[in-house]
């Protein structure tokens, strides 16, 4: 039997990764982009998904610091949105898959934060995101929760910055305050549709690298990838690139739900660096 799938914020880094990764299945996918769904309006939602097996929901305002000045809007889209997509998914009996985000935790703790550990979002953002994961729980009992960090892959991001930043000047200063896991969206596209086709029960996972670092080791392993002395990344702290919204300064997270339920996580984080880097800093920066 064929599965019909929906991919909602198809042009999205991650998006475009799940789409990639469900069509080199051979599998059949209908890619909306934003253009295509506003998240926020509850009847087109209903309309467009109806007939599909699978949502998966890769859309979210993502705009950290802007989201402390508009949170009422950023909650539109990644709480309001997150319940229409449910709402839809549950009406006709689809399974939705929702990404969110290592910003639902206070970024304080010192080992990886477990799927059931007590959030305290510390940012507008993660603050609507959190919500964002209230309301698909509640809505739409056939659920995975998947929250992720730190993504780099086919679009802006900090491996690309750090690359052209280093073709301009002899050093760079990074933060080695704030540790995580560097992840690939690629890598993050391939562990949602393992999740679907493992039949993975209903809750919390969390789609990460293995492993931790913090943002100047990630930087290093960048300078290394193009052939620079890693030496020339200067470390500094976070105190130094003051922004609206606090980042975590632990956004390391735990994998024992993919364990539990005979999914491999993500290797870890240096290992996969180096079999995406060639491609990543292949292309521009967006």
């Amino acid at each position: 039997m064929t599965t019909r799938w929906a991919v909602v914020g198809a042009s999205g880094m991650l998006g475009r990764e799940v789409v990639r990764s469900l069509r080199t299945m051979g599998e059949e996918v209908v890619a909306l982009s934003r253009a295509d769904l506003d998240v926020t309006d509850v009847d087109a939602s209903r309309q467009l998904l109806k007939g599909n097996d699978v949502i998966i929901n890769a859309s979210a305002w993502t705009a950290v610091d802007d989201a402390e000045r508009a949170e009422a809007a950023a909650f539109s889209v990644n709480a309001i949105g997150a319940r229409n997509l449910a709402a839809a998914a549950s009406s006709t009996g689809a399974r939705l898959v929702h990404v969110s985000t290592d910003y639902v935790f206070d970024g304080r703790a010192r080992d990886p934060y477990a799927e059931a550990a007590p959030t305290a979002p510390r940012s507008a953002y993660g603050r609507t995101k959190l919500a964002g994961e209230w309301a698909v729980a509640a809505t739409c009992p056939d659920h995975l929760i998947v929250r992720t960090a730190w993504l780099y892959g086919d679009g802006r991001c900090f491996p690309r910055t750090i690359a052209r930043l280093l073709g301009q000047r002899e050093t760079v200063s990074v933060v080695e305050d704030q540790h995580g896991q560097p992840t690939w969206t690629r890598d993050v596209g391939d562990l949602l549709v393992r999740l679907v086709v493992a039949g993975a029960p209903s809750g919390v996972y969390h789609g990460t690298a293995s492993g931790r670092g913090t943002w100047r080791d990630l930087a290093q392993e960048v300078a290394r990838s193009i052939g620079a002395d890693p030496e020339r990344v200067l470390p500094t702290t976070s105190d130094n690139f003051p922004t609206p919204a606090e980042r975590p300064a632990w956004s390391v997270l735990g994998h024992r739900a993919l364990l539990a339920s005979g999914i491999e996580p993500i290797p870890d984080w240096r290992e996969r660096w180096r079999l995406a880097a060639g491609e990543v800093l292949a292309l521009s920066e967006a």
